[in-house]
């Protein structure tokens, strides 16, 4: 679903330089200290969209420190009204394309990446484009720590058969992994706006969690 664009949001943007940081390359291998100011682990959301995921996983989570990426000035700015309102000291956010991820973030600095609905790409010409292909798999490799988890969720089947072939070529360790997500749903699950729209449905909601260390 596409959101209409808001001619403002590049200004508003601008105007919460604490929350929205505006030059992320300069801050490659020192978010912890310059940004956060502390040593807790980093968790990364590709794609934040409207923020609801990372903003309650922020909130649930005050031990932690979370960046939401997302690409779309208009989309951002929803995120960005949120966090201020909530005043979130663990929260920030970076409006970059993921394909520049390398560039904001250093060797082990994340320790998490969640990837929620990302775009499914369905034509098989524009495979590579998928944040589960091989090509964005070894970006993340490069800033993830020795452990470091990929949580991925999505309603589009095809591309939960692709990306378990590509974790499974990659080498990455299956820790969990669900194929209806919504039934009986974990209590520690955080939803996103676009996983509320089928919490009533039958649509069928697919989860894994893999771990860069390696297969057992």
């Amino acid at each position: 679903m596409r959101l209409r664009n808001i001619p403002y949001a590049y200004q508003k943007l601008t105007e919460f330089p604490d929350v929205v940081i505006q030059n992320p390359i300069d801050f490659k291998g020192l978010w912890a200290e310059k940004i956060f100011g502390n040593k807790n682990g980093i968790h990364v959301e590709i794609g934040a969209g409207r923020g609801k995921f990372i903003i309650n996983s922020a909130m649930q989570n005050p031990g932690l420190n979370f960046i939401g990426i997302e690409k779309f000035d208009s989309v951002l700015v929803r995120a960005l009204k949120k966090n201020v309102d909530k005043k979130l000291t663990n929260l920030r956010f970076i409006k970059i394309d993921a394909q520049k991820i390398n560039d904001c973030f250093a060797k082990n600095e994340i320790e998490k990446i969640y990837l929620n609905f990302s775009d499914p790409w369905s034509k098989t010409v524009y495979e590579k484009r998928r944040l589960t292909s091989r090509i964005f798999l070894e970006k993340y490799k490069k800033i993830l720590a020795g452990n470091g988890i990929l949580q991925f969720k999505t309603d589009n089947v095809g591309l939960f058969e692709f990306s378990v072939k590509e974790f499974n070529n990659f080498g990455l360790r299956i820790d969990e992994i669900r194929l209806d997500l919504h039934n009986s749903e974990p209590s520690w699950n955080i939803r996103s706006e676009y996983e509320e729209k089928f919490a009533e449905s039958e649509k069928k909601i697919f989860f894994i969690i893999v771990n860069f260390g390696g297969k057992k």
